[in-house]
């Protein structure tokens, strides 16, 4: 398998498994909340702006009071400044903690295994871990709406893209990388900058069909506009479903640029293709035969082999690389920045990568691990075997929210 245009920092790009049930203004995208207006009133009183608690506040004078003579380090955990989040000494961070009083880490994540690994984490640290387990997009809008006063420390889900954005706004710690040695896929979806942590590989976007009613695949996505697959296909919307933007990118990268993929896009809507929220509601159609091929993450594909015996998943040429990726907020507390980066350790030690491995046996777990010594699913099949691209999320990231909006506007509507 080839692999074109990996992770960077630069704008060289040549032109959830598991998602929940998002409310209407379910958002996806740091620049969302400007796109699209108000969130939805019932997410409001849990993530509105407001003081970071009142620990986080007492965490952050013990971490200043317990690094008493070295000013500097507090300032570089504390401040949001793209320079200052940047810090090289990442490790550092921990072990200058290590022996003082715990806070707890606030973990954001949209993750299938994301319960069973703040748990054993707990369970293997002592850090209390408080999980807000949500939707993507629900997650990158609350992220936005906290603005100068996160409330989280950890951010864990599917794509890149989001997170070079945050990145870009220096919203995330720089600088940091565990200790771990990862594949060859997994050192090419690493940043330049180390601002975040790649955990894992699945693909954003795959057909998923039934034998019994789909017996020759498409082989590639220009097959699709073929007058055999009117109104038979279906997929997600990128502005609600966190995997579905890196697949849009991707096609929009493989065919040219962005015109050339919304004249794609369009003339799949002509014919006849059908937009849901997530993957859930994509696979259900498929089940009922409201349509016959299913675009979504393969991990729910392969998954959704469990329910349906006769599914299976194609992948036509080509598909685009999602990473799992975990971001450390620039504004906490040097005490939870250390607690962050432990938590980050232990995603990759082997109890972190056998809790993945575990903890969502018919979704998230059924990824392509990119620390050597874990081994993938059985039903996984071999990466080697897929023709699959990955893209530039410094390129495709800053574009989210406009080709979020012009989906939704053009193709959805």
């Amino acid at each position: 398998m080839n692999i074109t245009s990996g992770a960077g920092n630069g704008d060289d790009e040549a032109s959830s498994t598991r998602d929940r049930e998002p409310g209407p203004h379910d958002l996806r995208g740091p620049h969302d909340l400007q796109q699209r207006g108000t969130l939805h009133r019932h997410d409001r009183p849990a993530w509105g702006p407001s003081r970071r608690p009142s620990w986080r506040l007492a965490g952050a004078a013990c971490g200043l009071l317990s690094l008493a003579g070295t000013l500097s380090a507090c300032s570089s955990g504390s401040s949001g400044s793209s320079g200052s989040s940047g810090s090289s000494g990442g490790s550092s961070a921990a072990s200058a903690v290590a022996h003082t009083a715990k806070v707890p880490l606030v973990v954001y994540a949209a993750e299938g295994y994301d319960q069973a690994e703040t748990t054993a984490f707990q369970q293997a640290t002592g850090i209390p871990t408080e999980l807000q387990d949500h939707s993507t997009g629900t997650l990158l809008a609350k992220i936005q709406a906290e603005g100068e006063h996160p409330q989280w420390g950890v951010f864990w889900s599917d794509g890149a893209e989001s997170y070079a954005a945050l990145d870009r706004q220096g919203m995330l710690v720089r600088g940091f990388e565990p200790k771990g040695t990862l594949n060859a896929l997994g050192r090419a979806v690493v940043p330049k900058d180390k601002s975040y942590v790649p955990t894992g590989l699945t693909i954003a976007g795959a057909i998923v069909y039934d034998t019994r009613f789909v017996t020759s695949p498409p082989t590639s996505w220009k097959q699709l506009l073929e007058p055999r697959w009117r109104g038979a296909v279906g997929m997600n919307n990128p502005a609600i479903s966190g995997p579905t933007y890196p697949f849009v990118a991707g096609m929009m990268k493989q065919l040219g640029g962005v015109k050339q993929g919304e004249a794609y896009f369009e003339a799949l809507k002509a014919n006849g293709l059908h937009v849901f929220t997530t993957n859930k509601v994509t696979l259900n159609a498929l089940e009922t035969g409201q349509i016959k091929l299913a675009i979504v993450q393969n991990s729910a594909g392969i998954g959704f082999e469990y329910h349906v015996p006769t599914v299976r998943v194609a992948y036509p040429s080509k598909v685009t690389l999602l990473p799992g990726v975990i971001g450390i907020d620039a504004k906490v507390s040097p005490i939870e920045r250390a607690e962050a980066e432990r938590f980050a350790q232990f995603v990759y030690s082997k109890k972190g990568q056998q809790v993945m491995l575990s903890g969502d046996p018919h979704g998230d777990s059924l990824f392509f691990p990119i620390v050597v010594g874990t081994s993938q699913h059985k039903l996984v099949p071999p990466l080697a075997s897929i023709p699959a691209q990955a893209t530039n999320p410094y390129h495709w990231g800053p574009l989210e929210g406009s080709l979020n909006s012009w989906f939704t506007t053009n193709i959805v509507e």
